[in-house]
């Protein structure tokens, strides 16, 4: 698996890091826009990222960067009460699993290489295998159909109460395969049942709608949003919020005219989502489902 950090040349240049400036990176993982940000001018970065692993990357990027560089633990769900309270001059959200996560058997994230159904960034709470082995066989479907967009969701939510106990991704992902079957070239048939169950257990969906509602109340006017997503689901939440954060979006009831709207918190100066180049999914495969969105903070108050 390649460790270079998606769209990394147009995160750089939608954020625009300046001399001087504070930047908030949500998604450390590996540090890879966080490095960049750095190399790249005389700012300062707070990373943020849920797991212990991550954590433990940062403190090589404290001996380098020294108080140019600060690290919080928690969710960026949460990102208004762990940082530093002050306005900042740009957040990038990098969402998804990361590499190191997904590279590790032993995490449970990938069904390419066998290792125990966990799922956890935090390494705590529930499971995958809490769920696969404990909830109802309609409960399972709709986490898959809604987190997955799994058209098989009931059949597999049927197999997988009948046949289980399940202790390891390989055992998931040979139950999936075996009843979805290969649909096409290049994209396993577990692909959408293991994304439903991450999302699910590590509540990426609410923690991203909380993440983007506290980005504007962190962005001083003129910072910038950039967030890469990696599936619709979170590329719709993105898309949603700026719209209507940016004026996209009626807020007010047709059946209300009197009733005041809110003034655009945020600037969109690309409608459409940016894309990772040709060249760049040859050489790093992750990058070929991403999608890059941004916008400008205004002055408008929170």
């Amino acid at each position: 698996m390649n460790h270079n950090p998606v769209m990394l040349s147009e995160v750089l240049a939608t954020l625009s890091p300046q001399n001087e400036e504070t930047y908030i990176d949500a998604t450390f993982g590996a540090g890879g826009y966080t490095g960049a940000i750095l190399d790249k001018t005389a700012c300062t970065v707070v990373g943020c990222d849920r797991d212990p692993e991550a954590k433990e990357r940062a403190e090589d990027f404290k001996k380098k960067y020294k108080d140019r560089f600060l690290f919080v633990a928690g969710r960026f769900g949460e990102l208004a009460s762990l940082v530093p309270e002050k306005t900042y001059d740009g957040i990038v959200f990098d969402l998804g699993v990361s590499s190191p996560q997904i590279d590790n058997p032993e995490r449970g994230f990938s069904f390419k290489a066998d290792g125990p159904l966990d799922m956890r960034m935090e390494k705590r709470g529930l499971s995958a295998a809490d769920v696969v082995n404990t909830f109802e066989a309609k409960e399972i479907a709709r986490i898959l159909w809604v987190y997955g967009e799994e058209r098989r969701s009931r059949a597999i939510a049927k197999a997988i109460v009948e046949k289980r106990p399940f202790h390891t991704t390989g055992q998931l992902a040979e139950l999936v395969r075996s009843i979805v079957g290969f649909e096409r070239k290049g994209f396993d048939p577990a692909t959408r049942t293991f994304q439903a169950l991450r999302l699910y257990v590590n509540d990426e969906l609410g923690q991203l709608e909380r993440g983007l509602e506290a980005s504007e109340k962190l962005l001083k006017g003129g910072g910038r949003l950039v967030v890469v997503s990696f599936h619709s689901l979170e590329d719709r939440i993105v898309k949603m919020f700026l719209k209507k954060r940016s004026g996209g979006l009626p807020h007010a009831s047709r059946h209300l005219p009197d009733a005041p709207r809110q003034n655009p918190l945020f600037e969109m100066k690309d409608r459409k989502a940016l894309l990772p180049t040709e060249e760049e999914i040859k050489v790093n495969p992750r990058a070929r489902s991403a999608k890059l969105r941004w916008a400008i903070r205004t002055e408008g108050e929170a």
